[in-house]
C-alpha cells in the first residue's frame, strides 16, 4: 500500500491561487481537479491521499471537505487555520459542523517567509494548537530555516499534539545549504510528537537539472534522527510538477530511501501517514 501524504487541488475558476506568478511558475497556473490527480498517479501504485490546503482563505477548507466526501481516494484533508487569531477555534468549529468533516484529520497555517519568523511560538498560536490536540487534530509545519526555531519552541510547549514538518522545512538544496538546518531538525526530531514528510523536494532544488544525489545529504539526515517509523512520502503535486512529473517524484523517493528494510518502507510509504492522519 502507499498513501501521498501531501498534494493539492486548485480550480482556478472559482479562486485566484495569488501565490502563483511570474513566467517561472506558469506550468502550473492552471485547473488541478480530482480528474488530473488520478492521471497523475495512474502508474504510481498510490492507493490513498491526504489532501492540503493551499491558501489563507476559510472558504477553500469545506471544499475540500467535500472533495474528499465524494472521492474515496482523498482520505483526509488538511485545512487552514490563522493559529493565532482569537476566532481560530471557532472557525475550527463550524468546518466541524459540515458535512465531511470526519476527514478533517489536520491543519495547517502559512509560517513559511512569515514577516515574523516567531509566529509558531507566539502564545496565541501555542494557545489554538494545544486546543487542536484535545480535538486530536494533526498541526502540520510548513517551515523554511528560519522558522525552524520557534516551530521547535511550539511542539516543545505542546507535548500533546501530533505535529507533521511538512517537506523537511524546505532546506536550500539547490544552494547546497546543510546549516543550520541540520542541527535545527535534529533538534526537532528529538521531540517524539513530531513526524516528517519526505515531500516538496525538487522544489527546493534546481528544477531543470537536479539529480537524485543532490537531496541524499538531507533525506539521509531525517532518515537517521526521525528513523523511518517517523517519516512518510508526499508527493507535493501538483506544485512538484515545476520539478518533474508524479512518476518521476515516486521514482525519487524510492531511490533516496533504497536502503531501507521492507517492514521500515512500510512506515515511510503508508503506515506513519495512516497513524497521522488516521487514514484506515
Amino acid at each position: 500500500m502507499r498513501i501521498d501524504s501531501h498534494h493539492h487541488l486548485w480550480d482556478l475558476s472559482i479562486r485566484d491561487q495569488e501565490w502563483i506568478t511570474g513566467e517561472e511558475m506558469k506550468p502550473i497556473r492552471k485547473n488541478f481537479v480530482v480528474s488530473d490527480l488520478k492521471d497523475a498517479i495512474a502508474s504510481s501504485r498510490i492507493d490513498r491521499t491526504v489532501l492540503v490546503q493551499t491558501v489563507t482563505d476559510y472558504s477553500e477548507t469545506p471544499e475540500l471537505l467535500e472533495i474528499a466526501q465524494s472521492e474515496q481516494l482523498v482520505g483526509a484533508v488538511v485545512g487552514w487555520l490563522q493559529i493565532d487569531a482569537q476566532d481560530a477555534i471557532a472557525h475550527l468549529h463550524q468546518y466541524l459542523d459540515l458535512p465531511g468533516a470526519e476527514y478533517l484529520k489536520g491543519i495547517r497555517d502559512i509560517a513559511q517567509d512569515h514577516p515574523d519568523p516567531n509566529y509558531l511560538a507566539k502564545p496565541e498560536t501555542i494557545a489554538n494548537v494545544k486546543k487542536l490536540g484535545e480535538l486530536g487534530i494533526t498541526f502540520d509545519l510548513l517551515t523554511k530555516t528560519p522558522e525552524l526555531a520557534a516551530a521547535i519552541k511550539l511542539v516543545r510547549a505542546c507535548p500533546d499534539v501530533q505535529f507533521v514538518m511538512d517537506h523537511i522545512s524546505k532546506p536550500y538544496i539547490a544552494k547546497r545549504e546543510l546549516e543550520p538546518w541540520r542541527t535545527l531538525m535534529s533538534e526537532l526530531a528529538a521531540l517524539p510528537n513530531v513526524l516528517c514528510k519526505v515531500s516538496g523536494l525538487v522544489t527546493e532544488a534546481n528544477w531543470k537539472t537536479w539529480d537524485v544525489i543532490d537531496f541524499k545529504p538531507y533525506v539521509d539526515h531525517v532518515i537517521e534522527i526521525f528513523t523511518p517509523q517517523r517519516l512518510m512520502f508526499g508527493s507535493d503535486w501538483p506544485v512538484a510538477n515545476l520539478g518533474g512529473t508524479y512518476f518521476q517524484i515516486v521514482e525519487l523517493a524510492k531511490a533516496l530511501t533504497s536502503g531501507l528494510s521492507p517492514s521500515e518502507a512500510e512506515f515511510f510509504w503508508h503506515k506513519t501517514a495512516a497513524t497521522a492522519y488516521g487514514l484506515a
